[in-house]
């Protein structure tokens, strides 16, 4: 019961025409992030998880725009829930959602592509009915601050043709790891994207424009910045920047858990209580490559200790 490949098509009509949902501005500032600050120093660095809607925290604390934020996360995250309409053949459950932990990666639209197991009832629902829903969480999750998006779509098995290809997009994704499913997987891919819904946070909520996810090429250092690299950076930062970050309130751990052209999200723990903060490159220019980042980041760290 294979499905014929189907080309990308996106209908214009359905992608996201809702626009960015307003946000609440009595809410987007706070004693640590009031104003615009470019000048390493701790004002505008952060952006706690009650503050910032997407326009204005875009503006003031350095984040990239909601169709970046969305393509640089699909590179960064592995894993996913994957939301496929049950199928007749569960007959007591038929038409329900049936939501399943998958790995996915990505092709050069950010459109993902999974490697699925025919024995697995997602697999059978989505051979039923292709819609589906795609939630990805940032890495490091650890609340509702962090971000997520739903990318609502429709996945076909790709032709035998095309099985090659995306085994190579999973390996480079997911390295050895992914060569291990190759005989008993066989890869999908979501052909059409209808709408994506992306929450950055409290009060940072959008729905983007698929055509401009499409086509905006996600930050270089995003898609380098592998777990090796986080790892990188987070044994040289991580106890300089709980101290720097300590100067507002004893903090008990800060992980660096991703990083972009812009800046890096460090999700910080205070006692049992965790949250994600902003932190944003004083540089002129993008980071695009770790040494970049290593010396931003000694930049402000260096700033912040005069």
């Amino acid at each position: 019961n294979k499905l014929p490949f189907v080309p990308s098509k996106v209908d214009p009509s359905q992608n996201g025409a809702l626009g960015p949902v307003a946000t609440d501005k009595s809410r987007t500032t706070s004693s640590t992030n009031s104003t615009p600050d470019s000048s390493g120093s701790r004002a505008g660095l952060f952006r706690t998880p009650i503050s910032g809607g997407v326009q204005s925290a875009t503006f003031a604390h350095g984040l990239p725009p909601p169709a970046l934020a969305v393509r640089n996360l699909m590179e960064q995250a592995r894993f996913a829930h994957l939301c496929t309409v049950m199928s007749g053949m569960h007959h007591r459950r038929a038409g329900y959602p049936f939501g399943s932990l998958v790995d996915f990666a990505n092709d050069s639209m950010g459109h993902p592509i999974f490697s699925l197991s025919p024995l697995a009832i997602h697999t059978r629902n989505l051979l039923s009915d292709p819609r589906c829903t795609l939630v990805v969480q940032v890495p490091g999750w650890s609340g509702l601050s962090n971000a997520r998006v739903t990318i609502f779509g429709d996945v076909y098995p790709l032709s035998a043709e095309q099985q090659e290809w995306a085994h190579k997009q999973y390996v480079a994704k997911h390295q050895q790891w992914a060569s291990q499913q190759w005989g008993n997987f066989y890869y999908y891919r979501m052909q059409n994207i209808s709408d994506i819904y992306f929450i950055g946070g409290f009060g940072t909520v959008a729905w983007v424009d698929v055509k401009q996810y499409e086509t905006i090429q996600p930050d270089k250092i995003a898609v380098d910045g592998g777990e090796q690299s986080l790892k990188e950076l987070n044994a040289i930062f991580s106890k300089p920047l709980r101290e720097f970050m300590s100067a507002e309130g004893e903090v008990d751990d800060a992980a660096l858990i991703s990083v972009d052209s812009k800046g890096i999200d460090i999700r910080v723990r205070q006692g049992a209580q965790f949250n994600i903060q902003r932190l944003a490159f004083d540089v002129p220019y993008k980071v695009e490559t770790l040494e970049e980042a290593k010396r931003a980041l000694h930049k402000i760290i260096k700033t912040s200790s005069k």
